[in-house]
């Protein structure tokens, strides 16, 4: 396929998933296919920019930085092979749409763009099934395991409205999660305030620690079921880090069900035999001011079944110790 942007400039806004990141790494992650070396020309030539300005291949992305992308030419993909991934995601779920933005439930198991060795996600699949939109861009990121509540802006203006509500973090969008762990989570609210580091493995994986270091972080839990090894919890998020719901989790000795990167590996082979085959972290509710019109909006993405028929299935087996009023209402909504 042609590279990024078909022939033609492209600007590419950071969002605090690649907040940190060196540039040159960066656009190797975004430019699949096309040689190092040329990645490094078009950064020594200055065609690269950030923020109309020329920067060195070095320079650490910040959140909200506009990155001017040259034309770039991209090894060929067959034309059969992305119609069949297009097609695969045709049903992806509107919850809410208008002429400034829609909202999907994004299912799990599908990245929300291409790169970092993804070539195709839910944002280049809407592109493919409606031809005729003149913009779709993302409004922020979910991370591949992740279903749930994702918004996507069709004007650029609502776009940029809905990146400012963004960086507000607690007084723009009120975002909530639902999350499965192991473990007795005792307390009914717990607020979490741990600072969040950064790095890349040796293999060049994207990771976060619980670092001094890093920057201040804030999550709300809120207790909604619990058994005698697994919890049900509401997390709120007061600011937007990658991958802070995961971490936070982790960090306090409670993995979430079936996370890949930061649970108990050993549990989650278990957890897949019983039939939980995907991380139980799911973007149930978002609440926010419409990017255009100021009004405000709530969205809801039901829990899927890949995660609520597991949690029924264990209710099933063992009464809850603890059970919130709407507990019921959670998982009939399905």
């Amino acid at each position: 396929m042609t590279g990024v942007g078909n022939n033609s400039v492209t600007h590419a806004v950071i969002g605090e998933e690649e907040e940190g990141q060196r540039l040159d790494n960066f656009l190797i992650r975004r430019c699949k296919g096309v040689p190092k070396s040329h990645i490094y020309r078009i950064l020594r030539s200055g065609e690269v920019r950030v923020n109309s300005g020329r920067v060195d291949a070095t320079y650490r992305l910040c959140a909200g930085d506009n990155v001017r992308i040259p034309p770039i030419r991209i090894a060929e993909r067959p034309q059969n092979e992305v119609d069949e991934v297009a097609k695969e995601r045709v049903d992806l779920p509107i919850i809410y749409e208008d002429e400034a933005m829609l909202v999907i439930d994004k299912p799990e198991g599908i990245a929300v763009h291409g790169g970092s060795g993804v070539s195709f996600g839910v944002i280049e699949a809407l592109r493919r099934q409606r031809p005729q939109a003149k913009f779709l861009e993302l409004a922020h990121r979910l991370d591949r395991e992740t279903s749930g509540v994702l918004l996507v802006g069709k004007k650029r203006l609502a776009l940029t409205a809905l990146h400012d509500m963004f960086r507000e973090h607690g007084a723009g969008a009120d975002k909530r999660y639902l999350v499965l762990v192991k473990g007795r989570w005792m307390n009914v609210t717990q607020h979490v305030k741990l600072p969040l580091h950064k790095y890349l493995t040796e293999g060049g994986e994207r990771r976060v620690s619980v670092n001094p270091e890093g920057k201040a972080s804030h999550t709300i839990f809120r207790l909604l079921a619990r058994w005698s090894d697994m919890s049900l919890l509401e997390a709120q998020l007061k600011t937007g880090r990658t991958h802070q719901i995961r971490v936070h989790l982790a960090h306090l000795g409670f993995p979430i069900l079936g996370d890949e990167k930061y649970g108990d590996f050993a549990l989650n082979k278990n957890l897949k035999r019983d039939g939980l085959k995907r991380m139980a972290l799911h973007a149930w509710r978002m609440a926010f001011r419409h990017p255009l019109m100021a009004t405000p909006l709530e969205c809801i993405a039901p829990l899927p079944d890949s995660f609520g028929s597991y949690i029924a299935t264990v209710n099933r087996k063992k009464d809850p110790e603890f059970k919130s009023d709407n507990l019921d209402e959670i998982l009939n909504k399905r």
